[in-house]
Formats: C-alpha cells, sequence, structure tokens
C-alpha cells in the first residue's frame, strides 16, 4: 500500500514537472499565435509611462516593451498598470510581461520573476514648495506626505522619519493632493520628480532632499516563464551593451543617469 501511494506521488511529482516545463514554453507560442505581446507599463509616470494629447500610451518604457515585441515579430498592446495592481496583473494573466518602473525587492522574487540584470535604477525623493524650506528628511515628522499604495518606501518614509503616508493609487490624485496643500510633500522616485520639476506648471516645487535608498528596477514575466525570462535577460543585456537605455534617456528628455552609464561600459 505504501509502494504504491510512493509511486502514485512520484508520478504525479513528475506530472507535475512537466507541466511547469510545458506552461515555460507556452507563453511565447500564445504571444506568437495571438500576434501580440501584451505589457503591463504605467500610464502616469512622465517620461517612463504617460499619456499624450490623443491618450496613447508612450514613453521610455513603452519604447523598450515595442522592442520586445519586434524580436517577437508581433505587435505591441499597452496595458496601464499601477503599483498597486501591477504584479497581480502578471499572476493572473492579464500582461505577459511587466515593465513598469518597478524596483527588484526580495519579497517581489517570491510573487513574480524579475529577469536579470536590471534594467534601470532611481532612489526615493520628495516633491514639495520651496516655500516649505524642507532640507532634511526629518523636516516631514508628523507632517502628511503623499505616497502611492503599494511603493515600498511609504513604509520607511513612515517609520524613519515620522511623516504620515496619505497613500493614493495613482500619482494624478497624489499630485493633485499635493498642489491643494493636503500634503506637505509627495514621496516618490526621483527620476519621475525630476522631470515633474522641469515642467514650468511645477515650478513653485523642489526636489530639496539628498535622494536616498537608490535601488534597481526590475521588469517581470510570469514565475516559471523561464524561456521568455530567459529571452528578456539577453534583451536587456542588448540594450546596455548598445546604449540604447542611454539613447532613450536622451530621446525623452532625461539627463544619463549613473546606473545606466555604468550598465553601458559593463557591458559594451
Amino acid at each position: 500500500m505504501i509502494k504504491t501511494t510512493m509511486n502514485t506521488l512520484a508520478s504525479a511529482l513528475v506530472l507535475s514537472a512537466m507541466g511547469l516545463t510545458a506552461a515555460s514554453a507556452d507563453v511565447l507560442d500564445t504571444i506568437k499565435e495571438r500576434g501580440t505581446l501584451v505589457v503591463g507599463v504605467k500610464a502616469d509616470y512622465k517620461p517612463y509611462g504617460f499619456l499624450d494629447s490623443s491618450g496613447n500610451i508612450i514613453g521610455i518604457e513603452p519604447d523598450l516593451a515595442k522592442d520586445v515585441a519586434d524580436k517577437l515579430g508581433v505587435e505591441v498592446e499597452y496595458v496601464p498598470v499601477v503599483s498597486s495592481n501591477r504584479m497581480q496583473f502578471l499572476e493572473q494573466g492579464k500582461i505577459d510581461l511587466m515593465i513598469a518602473t518597478m524596483t527588484d525587492t526580495e519579497d517581489r522574487r517570491k510573487v513574480v520573476h524579475i529577469v536579470d540584470p536590471n534594467y534601470y535604477s532611481s532612489g526615493t525623493n520628495i516633491l514639495a514648495l520651496k516655500s516649505l524650506g524642507l532640507e532634511e528628511w526629518e523636516d516631514l515628522r508628523g507632517k502628511p506626505v503623499c505616497g502611492i499604495q503599494g511603493a515600498f518606501y511609504n513604509k520607511s518614509t513612515s517609520q524613519n522619519y515620522g511623516a504620515e503616508i496619505v497613500a493614493f493609487t495613482g500619482t494624478a490624485e497624489a499630485y493633485s493632493a499635493l498642489k491643494a496643500g493636503n500634503c506637505a510633500a509627495f514621496v516618490y522616485d526621483d527620476s519621475a520628480i525630476v522631470a515633474k520639476t522641469n515642467d514650468p506648471e511645477w515650478s513653485d516645487y523642489e526636489m530639496p532632499l539628498k535622494t536616498i535608498d537608490d535601488a534597481p528596477w526590475g521588469l517581470a514575466v510570469q514565475l516559471g516563464e523561464d524561456e521568455f525570462a530567459s529571452l528578456m535577460s539577453d534583451m536587456i543585456t542588448e540594450w546596455h551593451k548598445s546604449g540604447r537605455i542611454l539613447e532613450l534617456e536622451t530621446e525623452w528628455g532625461v539627463a544619463n543617469t549613473p546606473f545606466a552609464e555604468a550598465m553601458h561600459a559593463k557591458f559594451k
């Protein structure tokens, strides 16, 4: 009886392993059969992913997604995601690939397959009125600070510096709350804040603090999609080697970042 049970268990494990292997190859087959690569990108994070005047999603990350679609010989479809739902969309199969300003963390690697090497990096800072005269992170203690739901730095900004985080689903709501005076500052990625301070509409605002928690961004596929992950790893390496990331930064008005320059030097 025990032997039969063990044999049954062994067979189940073999079948399970075969299923995982098949699953890892299925997504690329599905994409090619469908003729479309579905990519989760930001639509509220200029210049990495945002809406143009016609309502189309454009930016650095959509351009990278288009590179992947071209490599596969298919069309690209952009699905707007936010920090609070991007991993769930990938888990649920609503998107094939996620390139959405996501910081690479160990906890997130348990949920989705973050591909190495990382393709980008940013740190944490704030956007605040110049008239507030904020100079140190400690200046946020006891003050309401706008944040984005699901952003990893909300917790550290609250615990380490005593800020009272007011979390919003998307950046549009956070920016509106900041403009309305409901928050003293907006804690966010420094890469996006720099772009915002270059906007004449935000000329009264600044990024006054020293950037902290510089961390790499990771694009992701579903867990188990090893073949797709391998293809994406090769693509990221080529983006760095060829200077594609640097080229896109320049094209979209971003000063070349130390991370992008270092990765280009490493791989070229």
